[in-house]
């Protein structure tokens, strides 16, 4: 995107002939209507001849305490740990750290860029840094594949997208195992969209160890333009459609919450953001996606996750691009744990 270059300073990117190179705000929704107890009716054939004030309904606390983590998730995480979430939710207990790409594409980051085991030694050096930078909280490995890939040419259906083969989703499963990672399954939906590419991907979202990313910059449906000529968006809407989807599988098959990540570095990318509704089967996380400058990035982080809050946020790092130009450099954990508030608890490299 070329001609975007000017506008968006650090955080556009470049494109692949056939793949796109990816990159890409915390949570909080408006509050559920409180819950009201309902008098019993038949109090009033029991009561006395005398006017006896009405004993006021019982205050339930776990529910009040469950619609303040829902209008503000900036603070959900200590409401969460007195009420409990749903058995095997990975947030907030632990920092999601990721390698992002395509086993099959050196262009679209670090998992397919470098040799399997020269990557995976990478990787445990980074989980290391991690966990030494906040001994808190448990690091958990995550293998963040795209699998739904923009493209640069219509394909049949004309729909600018491709997806990856059985046999490459399979082996990136086997890779994450191997690793004892979770695996993220990313999507980027081109002039196609999540109700018919979602679907695509639900046998493998039973894989409790499995998780969903979906990225609005290639989202280009009410854009009428292919990819790489315009950034694209998603609504509240979509995001919603993303999280039921999800839901649905969780219940149907008895699963551990799903976490769905939204990539965002802009301020069109994910529009309406106050409208997305959370749901305890699903863990949403806005993840600040944009390359360049230490400075700019936090600025967008500020801007787009933390002022725009949803659930959880995430923060991703590059390693061919946010060293460019000198001196700028791809920042620490250290760096980003004492320059970020909140403090991310999904990390990404690219």
């Amino acid at each position: 995107m070329p001609q975007l270059l000017a506008v968006f300073a650090f955080i556009s990117r470049p494109i692949l002939p056939a793949f796109f190179v990816s990159s890409g705000l915390l949570l909080a929704l408006t509050g559920c209507g409180s819950r009201q107890e309902r008098a019993n009716p038949d109090a009033a054939s029991t009561a006395s001849v005398e006017q006896v004030a009405p004993t006021p309904p019982p205050v339930d606390s776990v529910q009040l305490k469950l619609e303040a983590m829902r209008r503000d998730s900036l603070w959900a995480d200590s409401v969460a740990r007195v009420n409990g979430q749903l058995p095997g939710a990975i947030l907030p207990g632990h920092r999601i750290v990721a390698f992002y790409g395509n086993i099959r594409a050196k262009g679209m980051g670090i998992l397919g860029r470098e040799p399997k085991e020269q990557m995976f030694r990478k990787f445990d050096g980074v989980l290391k840094e991690w966990q030494a930078a906040d001994t808190t909280l448990p690091v958990m490995p995550a293998l963040h594949s795209v699998t739904i890939t923009a493209q640069g040419a219509p394909g049949k259906d004309g729909k600018y997208r491709l997806m990856n083969s059985k046999a490459t989703i399979e082996e990136t499963m086997r890779w994450a195992k191997e690793k004892n990672a979770i695996l993220f399954l990313d999507v980027q939906v081109g002039l196609s969209d999540l109700e018919h590419e979602l679907p695509k991907l639900e046998p493998y979202l039973k894989d409790p160890t499995i998780h969903l990313g979906i990225d609005p910059e290639f989202a280009m449906a009410t854009k009428g333009v292919r990819p790489g000529k315009k950034i694209g968006t998603y609504d509240a809407k979509d995001v919603n459609y993303a999280i039921r989807f999800l839901t649905r599988i969780v219940r149907e098959n008895k699963l551990p919450p799903k976490i769905l990540m939204v990539h965002r570095f802009t301020q069109g990318m994910v529009t309406n953001y106050k409208n997305i509704k959370l749901d305890p089967h699903v863990q949403v996380v806005m993840d600040m996606d944009g390359w360049g400058n230490p400075i700019l990035k936090k600025d967008s982080y500020k801007a787009y996750i933390q002022k725009q809050p949803v659930q959880y946020t995430g923060f991703k790092l590059f390693y061919e691009y946010d060293a460019r130009p000198a001196p700028h450099h791809i920042m620490t954990p250290k760096e980003v744990l004492a320059e970020l508030d909140p403090k991310p608890l999904y990390i990404q490299y690219q």
